[in-house]
């Protein structure tokens, strides 16, 4: 079992009370309760909390919030309280420039958890690497992120930048391997909302499809702002694919499958974890019923190791799900928990910010945790170790004991 050189202790067990909203006291047993004076030292978030993808950006927030939670009740970090600042990047690159400048001239935030969306990471990036503060992503999967712009010539653009997700180069090989071998597709049609995720994503789908001996008999792009896709799905429609694979998230990629469904396209539609949630079954109906998902880590409910977590955030009263990203973020903040308490130690509160923030990056590239996720480490580039991904299938209602179709996991596997 992994452990940072301060031994991490996964937190069980705590009452209802100890963990409601804002908590921040601990009993002798926990540690003893903060000092009134402690200094305070905040960990941001940046996330899309309203709009589209909040349903995801949500869960991120809540799931950094229980760690923080539990970090103080257990008085993890002597001499100081930690505390969430959480941004609202609205899924959009701009904003994300914003609230990362809002969060880097606090002197008091010693690191950030996020983005969600690859595309707001590439404008986040500079903005806190300048500013010399860590951030772990819960959710980005774009691989220049961590490898830069030159795939034949990898080379980590921003140190200070980590994830806990794996990359597109794992996840969407992972699912050609799965429509070549288990869907047995051998032509396919490929739709992008050319950002960087969805973009990224199908490319590498595409290219290891392809070197499993499978044709790409159509590629097209979409736009995120429209809701009527026909032109494309007519032109899908013409191409007769055994499969349709979808770059981009749920919003658009339930209204394109049901679409599809609509005009007798009987090929299923697959996407990555972007289309993986539950809005895409309410939005898309039965339209959706048998398409596919692929999405990071194996299921929680089915990990022992997340038992505690799905217990623990049930008991802290969040109005929303932790969803896909919720037990990732839980994570990335017990990441930089574990590796504040390397860089501060016994330092009772003198340690200036200035130092945390500085230490704190080359102490996170030696963390090693064992998470609600599974094993958490990283790479040279700081990439995530673990490349354990699952797929995800639509099953029609009946099949899943309620009145609506659900997601079912199909397959769980390690890419590589």
């Amino acid at each position: 079992m992994r452990r940072t050189t301060r031994a991490f202790r996964l937190v069980a067990g705590f009452s209802a009370a100890a963990l409601v909203l804002g908590a921040c006291g601990g009993d002798d047993d926990a540690g003893g309760e903060l000092q009134s004076d402690a200094q305070t030292l905040k960990i941001g978030v940046i996330a899309p909390l309203s709009g589209d993808l909040s349903a995801l950006g949500v869960g991120v927030r809540n799931g950094a919030e229980l760690a923080i939670q539990e970090a103080n009740e257990e008085n993890r970090i002597p001499g100081y309280e930690l505390e969430l600042a959480a941004e609202d990047d609205t899924a959009k690159p701009e904003v994300g420039t914003q609230v990362a400048t809002k969060l880097a001239s606090d002197d008091e935030v010693v690191a950030v958890i996020g983005t969600l969306n690859s595309s707001i990471a590439e404008s986040v990036q500079p903005v806190l690497a300048d500013a010399g503060i860590a951030m772990v992503s819960p959710a980005n999967t774009g691989v220049k992120l961590t490898h830069g712009a030159d795939p034949e010539n990898p080379k980590r653009p921003y140190p200070n930048y980590f994830r806990v997700s794996p990359t597109d180069a794992v996840q969407g090989p992972f699912a050609a391997d799965f429509a070549s071998s288990d869907l047995k597709a051998t032509e396919v049609a490929i739709v992008h909302d050319n950002k960087t995720y969805g973009k990224g994503l199908s490319e590498e789908f595409a290219e290891r499809f392809e070197t499993n001996g499978g044709d790409v008999v159509l590629t097209e792009t979409i736009n995120p702002d429209e809701n009527d896709f026909s032109a494309v799905v007519s032109r899908i429609r013409g191409a007769r694919p055994d499969l349709v694979y979808y770059g981009g998230e749920f919003p658009e990629a339930s209204l394109l499958s049901s679409q599809l469904d609509a005009a007798g396209v009987e090929a299923p539609l697959m996407g990555g974890d972007g289309i993986y949630h539950d809005t895409y079954i309410e939005v898309g109906g039965t339209g959706v019923v048998g398409d596919f998902a692929t999405s990071v880590g194996a299921p929680l409910t089915g990990l022992e190791s997340a038992a505690d977590f799905l217990s623990a955030y049930e008991g802290a009263g969040f109005d929303d799900p932790p969803s896909t990203y919720g037990g990732y973020a839980y994570d990335a903040a017990n990441v930089i928990i574990a590796g504040l308490e390397d860089v501060i130690g016994e330092g009772e509160g003198d340690v200036p910010i200035d130092t945390i923030r500085t230490d704190l990056i080359g102490a996170l590239q030696n963390v090693e945790i064992d998470g609600v996720t599974g094993p958490v480490a990283f790479d040279e580039f700081g990439d995530t170790t673990t490349k354990v991904l699952t797929v995800y299938t639509v099953k029609p209602a009946e099949e899943c004991g309620q009145p609506s179709p659900c997601w079912e996991p199909e397959k769980t596997d390690e890419f590589g």
